[in-house]
């Protein structure tokens, strides 16, 4: 082992926790300064009225990927929390009350397609094969970081070659012709807060990362994840330190030599890892006489991803003959292209709705009371540069979005709820710090990707490190578990690199 340091992680999300268990487990001395009063930061889990609510994120996948952590500490991951395979893994709604069922074998999403349009199925079957080429070419660098452009380079010839430069809808828009067939093969930029017109196809190796690995549900919600990795990070010997907040990151001759805590305190460390956002880290966590002036520029130039609003809600009563499934994609009528545009370009709420409807006691009747059923619907909005006055807005937007899942979706929904909870951009902006109330962070677009997205070790400040949806290799759990690896590895490198991808288990009859 390397000479064992002393390291300060920022914040206990997913990439935070990846990190610091790694390190931990390395043996170094590890402490973690967490704003809230518990784990998760994004992924944080209310509890309200007897009902559990997780705070974001919902899709488990790459279940390796935590197997991984537990095994570099000698533990198991099923001696924590338990995972359970979903299939189908969404339920797309296509606005007229009719609905796809993505299923995780291709032959039953191709009987699907079928079913919707017979014109698209070899198409699709076309379309697949393309995205099992992107995962096949891209996944090794999900895992590893571009130290300098001439890495990133590398991969370009093939970028060009095979037209992945395009967007997520225009690539699947030359394979598939029905609206709603594109839709459903362009939808997976969404769920990392990319607009499906402006991310490159080389984000569609999500839709393999899925198909590879499945798309699982941690018993007791995502907060159940999240407390067995609080746990194996205590267990290796970590120290957090909840209700912390950091004031500043203190900068000594361009190296990152502590933090300052709300009371004055600075505790010196060897290395830091954020798992704070990394444009508001920048910009307020780190003095202004202490970071170059370029810094500013080039924060404002960046591109941000769209904000939320996640209304959480339980009712007295279960939907068992409702039409929904775990996960549930309710994409609108209206335009496609002009309400992405609304989304991420917008000064005003969209007219029109996609919604995400999270259903999880369709699996786990145990995170509500009993005879009740648990959701949260998450709609997509513009971040603050749009200028919505949300304490006004925010009431009547979610009650907007209740409506709707009342007519079409809940009957008598809203006579039946009995614990509610909501949080928009604000919510991101001021408890979660993310820069704009972005809710996941840089936008990903060609270029904020890779070697052009903002690197896993500063180029500003030694001694600082990135970890989160900010940072390569983006936003998505599993995306956001491997910057906590690669973070670790640049601090501690491991002396074997373990290979954890496996050969496509899937192959698509031609």
């Amino acid at each position: 082992m390397a000479k064992r340091k002393k390291i300060i992680v920022i914040g206990s999300g997913f990439g935070g926790l990846s990190a610091a268990i790694r390190l931990a487990a390395a043996g170094h001395k590890v402490t973690i300064f967490e704003k809230r009063d518990h784990w998760g930061g994004r992924a944080y889990q209310y509890n309200i009225n007897g009902f559990k609510f997780d705070g974001g994120p919902t899709v488990i996948t790459a279940p390796h990927l935590f197997d991984e952590l537990y095994k570099q500490a000698g533990k198991r991951r099923e001696d924590y929390f338990q995972l359970v395979p979903l299939d189908p893994f969404y339920r797309i709604f296509n606005g007229n009350g009719e609905a796809f069922n993505y299923w995780r074998d291709i032959d039953q999403s191709v009987a699907e397609v079928e079913r919707f349009s017979p014109q698209d199925v070899e198409g699709y079957k076309q379309f697949v094969h393309g995205t099992m080429d992107v995962f096949r070419q891209f996944y090794p660098y999900t895992e590893q970081t571009f130290p300098n452009l001439a890495s990133f380079a590398k991969i370009l010839p093939y970028v060009f070659r095979t037209g992945t430069w395009r967007s997520m809808y225009g690539y699947a828009s030359q394979f598939v012709k029905d609206d709603f067939m594109r839709k459903v093969c362009s939808f997976h930029p969404l769920l990392v807060g990319g607009n499906p017109f402006d991310t490159p196809t080389i984000y569609g190796l999500i839709i393999q990362f899925e198909r590879e690995w499945g798309i699982h549900y941690a018993k007791g919600g995502t907060g159940a994840v999240v407390n067995g990795l609080g746990q194996l990070f205590l267990d290796c010997g970590g120290q957090i330190y909840f209700n912390t907040p950091v004031e500043e990151i203190v900068i000594r001759n361009k190296r990152a030599v502590g933090v300052r805590l709300p009371d004055g305190t600075v505790e010196e460390a060897d290395e830091i890892v954020c798992n704070s956002d990394v444009p508001f880290t920048y910009k307020h966590m780190i003095a202004r006489s202490n970071r170059p002036a370029w810094v500013d520029v080039w924060i404002d130039n960046m591109k941000f991803s769209n904000s939320l609003v996640v209304t959480y809600f339980g009712t007295d009563k279960r939907y068992t003959d409702a039409a929904l499934s775990h996960h549930n994609l309710l994409l609108g009528s209206g335009n496609y292209r002009k309400h992405m545009q609304e989304i991420f370009k917008g000064k005003k709420l969209p007219k029109d709705l996609s919604l995400y409807l999270h259903m999880p006691t369709r699996t786990d009747d145990s995170i509500a009371p009993p005879g009740c059923e648990s959701f949260y619907v998450l709609s997509l909005v513009p971040h603050l540069d749009a200028g919505i006055n949300w304490n006004e807005a925010g009431p009547a937007y979610t009650d907007h979005v209740l409506s709707h899942l009342q007519q079409e979706y809940l009957p008598d929904l809203k006579n039946h709820i009995i614990a509610q909870h909501s949080i928009n951009p604000m919510h991101f902006r001021h408890t979660l710090n993310s820069y704009k109330g972005a809710a996941f962070s840089v936008q990903p677009n060609m270029m904020q990707s890779g070697y052009f997205r903002p690197s896993n070790k500063s180029k500003v400040f030694d001694n600082l490190y990135f970890v989160g949806a900010g940072t390569h290799p983006g936003a998505g759990v599993p995306a956001v578990i491997a910057s906590g690896k690669i973070a670790a590895e640049m601090i501690d490198p491991a002396p074997v690199r373990q290979q954890v991808y496996q050969p496509m288990q899937f192959a698509l009859n031609a």
